[in-house]
């Protein structure tokens, strides 16, 4: 099985659609976008990395260990199809947009902004479902997508009284309690 065919097993039925009407769009709404893009550069990365430093310092205290860094969720530059300024492709998005053909601009795009801001954000969410397994290990409809970010023991199943109020569920789940057998 191809690495795309791999890729795609996780592919649904439901995509977002937007490449369709891409050129559909006038001219401003397709610059407009592409502005809005960087936004999060200014505010919302810097909050994010100020709480996911937080969260991380929250876990460390209260003695966390084989806890991911932030660069283990960013892909190895090597693995770039165009890691190198010559090898870059571009983009001419429309006459009137200079900047979408130029290498430098992509090679930002797909080298640095891309990777370190997608791999920032999933950082976070790993270090708020570590947060929420330790803290709140109660089962419900989405906490199996949690797996991801496993522990050994919540903090209620760190004394045998709290364990015993637990509901079978959320005593017995593998998610956060490494003693059963999945």
């Amino acid at each position: 099985m191809s690495v795309h065919a791999k890729a795609c097993e996780m592919c649904r039925a439901d995509r977002v659609s937007i490449g369709k009407q891409f050129y559909t769009l006038p001219a401003w709404r397709r610059y407009l976008g592409a502005i809005l893009i960087y936004l999060p550069l200014f505010f919302s990365l810097p909050f994010v990395l100020i709480g996911a430093g937080i969260l991380y310092a929250h876990l460390r205290t209260l003695g966390a260990q084989n806890l991911k860094s932030y660069w283990e969720f960013i892909p190895d530059g090597a693995t770039h199809r165009y890691s190198k300024l010559s090898d870059q492709i571009t983009f001419k998005m429309d006459p009137t947009a200079p900047w979408a053909s130029m290498k430098a601009f992509w090679a930002f795009n797909c080298n640095y902004y891309c990777p370190l801001s997608v791999g920032l954000y999933e950082w976070s969410v790993y270090l708020v479902k570590t947060v929420e397994n330790f803290w709140c290990p109660f089962f419900h409809e989405r906490k199996s997508t949690y797996s991801d970010s496993a522990i050994d023991q919540s903090y209620w199943h760190i004394h045998p009284e709290n364990v015993v109020k637990l509901h079978p569920e959320d005593r017995d789940c593998p998610i956060w309690n490494e003693d059963v057998k999945k």
